[in-house]
């Protein structure tokens, strides 16, 4: 057996990657949520994630502890090109749970991978005194990952609950291994949480005028 030392995030043995156990709880509070992409064509119908009944209870969950401690809540909406299953104004295109509206649960409508990109998100989490996020959705080797980069990129603390995000399988290989794969990639800059019952929140506070 041929084994390294441990390094951030797992080690090697016998030329396999073996990840270190997912934290029971975040270390850190969040002051906002981000739930991406969960729209009716990826979360009903025939076309829908496999498990997506389990996705959808963990958004649930997260989204009422979220609301209940006074965090923000973006809720990203992607807008499909045409023909896509998620095609703006198309019913697969509307958002599957519903929306709270008010200053601190918004929508955010983008057209790339990563909610960052080309959007208010960071702007708006800015005005908010966030420093620590929570990331969730749809799909995870793709919406989820990139946005949780750019929210790496751009300073915050990233939190990722492992059953709070979903995909697709790819050919022959099943979803649970593209998500699980999916979350190698972003390395050890994101903290990954075993469930979403292990994530907290916290409320957002605006920097003070002139901070």
């Amino acid at each position: 057996m041929v084994e390294t030392g441990a390094q951030e995030g797992g080690f090697v043995r016998d030329g396999v990657w073996h990840s270190v156990p997912r934290k029971g709880a975040s270390s850190l509070p969040a002051q906002a949520l981000i739930v991406v992409d969960a729209q009716t064509a990826f979360l009903s119908g025939p076309e829908a994630v496999p498990d997506a009944d389990r996705v959808v209870d963990r958004l649930g969950l997260l989204l009422e502890r979220a609301r209940q401690a006074g965090a923000v809540v973006v809720h990203l909406r992607n807008d499909g090109e045409a023909g896509a299953v998620d095609e703006r104004g198309k019913p697969g295109w509307e958002l599957y749970l519903p929306v709270r509206e008010s200053a601190r649960e918004v929508v955010v409508r983008k057209v790339s991978d990563d909610g960052f990109e080309g959007t208010e998100l960071g702007a708006l989490l800015d005005g908010h005194g966030v420093r620590a996020v929570v990331i969730a959705g749809v799909l995870s080797e793709m919406c989820v990952s990139a946005t949780a980069f750019g929210a790496v990129e751009h300073g915050l603390h990233v939190i990722v609950p492992h059953d709070a995000h979903a995909t697709y399988g790819l050919d022959d290989i099943p979803p649970s291994v593209v998500s699980r794969v999916a979350e190698h990639a972003l390395g050890s800059d994101p903290e990954f949480v075993a469930t979403a019952e292990a994530v907290t929140f916290e409320a957002a506070v605006p920097p003070a005028a002139g901070a």
